[in-house]
C-alpha cells in the first residue's frame, strides 16, 4: 500500500511534524488486518482500524477508544514498561491537520491511539528464534513468568462460565465449520473428520476434567494470544504484550490453554526441545501438572485455529497467487498438526536417581526435552504441598530431619510425585520423575504401580565422582533445591543399594562425562517396549 492509498491521518502520522517529541527518520508503518502501528524512534503509536469482523467490532469511535483503554489496561499486566498512554488525536472544524494530545477545546477528538515504549525489532523471540540466539534459559524464565501472570490473573464466575464444556466445544466446532471450504485445499475429509471425532469424543468422555478446572479457578482473564511474537526483551527483561483485548471469549481461557499457543508455535517450527523447557517451567512453577491432561485437546485447537486463519487468506482478492501458495502451504502444515495432537501416544515413566548435585536435573530436562515429556522434581513438589514459594528454602536448620524433610513430608512428596506420574502415563504422557530415590521403598512403590498399570518404567542412575558433587553444590546458585555439601555425607550413609530386580531397569549415566551418547540409551525407543 502506498502513502497516497493510505487514510490522512496515517499520512500525517508518516510526517515528523506530527508529533510533540523528536522522531527517527523515516517514520516505519507495521500494519496488520486491524491496525496501525507507527515506529517513531523512541515511541510507538497504535491506531485501530475501523473494522468489524464479528468476534471484533471497532467499527465506531466510541468503540475504539473503549479497546484502546482495554489495550492499555490489560497489558499493563504484563508489560507496565511499554504502555504508556491513550491519547487523542484532534482536529478543528476548518482544518485538515491532526494533532496529536493537544489541549484545544475547539478541537474535535476524531480517534485515539496508544503511546507504547518502541523497542528494538532484534529483541523480539521471534527474531531470536529466526537468528538461533532463543535459548532453553529464555523459554524457562519466560514460563515462571506466565506462570506468575497466571497466578494473579483475575478469575471470577464469569470467566469461568467460558470453561463449561458446552463454551470449549463451542469453539471448536466454529472453526471446524470455518474450516468446511478448504476441505480438498488445505486438509482432507478424514483428516478433518478424525479431528473433529477425536475432540468430540474428549468432550464427551471428560467432562469432569473441565467441571474440575472450573472448580479450581483455573478459566482466568488470560493473554489469549501468546506466541513468540508477542514477547520481547526490553531493557534486559522480558517482556509479554498485545494481549487480546477486543473479546473476552479469547481471554476467558483455561490457563492451561493460554500456554499451549506458546508450546505449539514452537512445536510448529521445529524445535520441540525449547517447547518443552518452556512447558516444564511454567508446570513446575504453577504445580498445575493434572492440567497438562488437556492439552492434547488444546494444542490441537490451537493448532486449528492458525490454520483456519491461514485458510481465510484463500479467499482474499487482493492477495497474490504466490501469497496464496504459501498460505495454502502454512494452513496445509497447521491442518495436520492438529491432527498430529490428537494421535495416542505411549505413556511411560522415568524414575531419577542419585545423590544432590549428581546431575539428575541437568540430565531429567535433557531426557524430557527428547521424549517431548513432562518433568517433575521433588523440590517442586515438596514445597507445593507446604505452600510455600519455590525460591523460599525450606529447610531453615540446616538439616533433613526438620521443616519440610520431616520423614512424613517426605512420604508425601514421594506418594504425590508417584500419583502424579501413573496419571499422566495412564493418558499416554511421557513422565520424567525426578529425585533422589534413593530408598528402595519408594523406587519399589513405584515399579509395582507401573507394572500394574502396564506403564514401561525405566531407572536413570546419574552418578559422579564425590568431589564434582561437592563442588556442583558448592556452586549452585538460583536453583530451587535446598541441598547442599554438607549433607552429602548423610545422604551417602543413607542411599540403599539398588537391588537385582532394579538393576535390571537401571541405565547408568556418568555426569562428568559427555552425555549424548549416554542419554541416547535412555531415549531410545527399543528402552520404552
Amino acid at each position: 500500500m502506498t502513502d497516497a492509498s493510505l487514510p490522512p491521518l496515517i499520512q500525517q502520522m508518516l510526517q515528523p511534524e506530527f508529533y510533540p517529541h523528536a522522531v527517527v527518520e523515516p517514520i516505519k508503518l507495521i500494519q496488520t488486518h486491524i491496525s496501525y502501528v507507527l515506529l517513531t524512534g523512541d515511541y510507538a503509536y497504535k491506531v485501530k482500524k475501523p473494522a468489524n469482523f464479528g468476534f471484533l467490532d471497532f467499527s465506531t469511535l466510541e468503540r475504539r477508544h473503549h479497546f484502546c483503554q482495554e489495550e492499555l489496561r490489560l497489558n499493563r499486566r504484563l508489560s507496565p514498561e511499554l504502555y504508556l498512554a491513550v491519547l487523542e488525536i484532534k482536529t478543528t472544524s476548518n482544518s485538515i491537520q491532526y494533532q496529536l494530545g493537544v489541549d484545544d477545546l475547539a478541537a474535535e477528538v476524531v480517534e485515539y491511539t496508544v503511546q507504547m515504549r518502541q523497542f528494538d525489532q532484534s529483541g523480539l523471540f521471534s527474531y531470536l528464534f529466526e537468528h538461533d540466539q532463543l535459548t532453553a534459559e529464555q523459554m524457562q524464565a519466560l514460563g515462571k513468568q506466565v506462570a506468575t501472570f497466571h497466578d494473579s490473573a483475575e478469575a471470577s464466575e464469569e470467566t469461568r462460565q467460558f470453561g463449561t464444556v458446552e463454551a470449549v466445544r463451542q469453539v471448536a466446532e466454529d472453526n471446524y465449520a470455518t474450516s468446511l471450504p478448504y476441505v480438498g485445499r488445505a486438509q482432507t475429509q478424514l483428516q478433518l473428520d478424525q479431528t473433529r471425532a477425536f475432540s468430540e469424543t474428549f468432550f464427551a468422555e471428560h467432562g469432569d476434567w473441565f467441571a474440575q478446572r472450573q472448580t479450581e479457578n483455573k478459566i482466568r482473564d488470560c493473554h489469549g494470544d501468546l506466541h513468540l511474537n508477542n514477547v520481547c526483551v526490553y531493557q534486559g527483561q522480558i517482556q509479554i504484550f498485545d494481549c487480546i483485548e477486543f473479546n473476552r471469549e479469547f481471554r476467558y481461557i483455561d490457563l492451561i490453554y493460554d500456554a499451549a499457543f506458546m508450546v505449539m508455535d514452537l512445536e510448529f517450527q521445529g524445535r520441540s526441545d525449547l517447547a518443552n523447557a518452556f512447558l516444564n517451567a511454567y508446570l513446575e512453577h504453577t504445580g498445575d501438572y493434572q492440567g497438562v491432561v488437556m492439552l492434547p485437546l488444546y494444542l490441537s485447537m490451537r493448532a486449528y485455529i492458525r490454520a483456519k486463519v491461514n485458510s481465510l487468506v484463500l479467499d482474499d482478492s487482493s492477495i497474490s497467487e504466490s501469497q496464496k501458495q504459501q498460505a495454502q502451504e502454512r494452513a496445509a502444515a497447521y491442518y495436520q498438526m492438529a491432527w498430529a495432537y490428537t494421535q495416542p501416544r505411549g505413556g511411560q515413566i522415568i524414575l531419577m536417581c542419585g545423590l544432590s548435585g549428581s546431575g539428575k536435573t541437568t540430565v531429567a530436562r535433557l531426557v524430557a526435552q527428547q521424549l517431548e515429556a513432562i518433568h517433575i522434581r521433588s523440590d517442586a513438589v515438596r514445597k507445593h504441598l507446604a505452600g510455600i514459594p519455590l525460591e523460599q528454602r525450606g529447610d531453615h536448620s540446616g538439616n533433613y530431619g526438620s521443616g519440610i524433610y520431616t520423614p512424613e513430608m517426605t512420604h508425601k512428596t514421594y506418594e504425590k510425585l508417584l500419583e502424579l506420574g501413573i496419571f499422566l502415563a495412564q493418558q499416554g504422557i511421557p513422565v520424567v520423575l525426578d529425585a533422589k530415590y534413593d530408598r528402595q521403598e519408594f523406587r519399589q512403590a513405584a515399579i509395582a504401580q507401573a507394572q500394574s498399570h502396564q506403564i514401561p518404567l525405566q531407572i536413570c542412575y546419574c552418578t559422579a565422582p564425590i568431589k564434582v558433587l561437592e563442588e556442583r553444590l558448592k556452586t549452585r546458585t538460583g536453583d530451587i533445591a535446598d541441598a547442599t555439601a554438607a549433607l552429602l555425607k548423610e545422604q551417602q550413609q543413607a542411599m540403599e543399594p539398588l537391588v537385582a530386580t532394579e538393576q535390571a531397569l537401571v541405565q547408568t549415566i556418568h555426569t562428568d562425562q559427555p552425555l549424548a551418547q549416554q542419554l541416547a540409551q535412555v531415549c531410545s525407543p527399543s528402552r520404552h517396549r
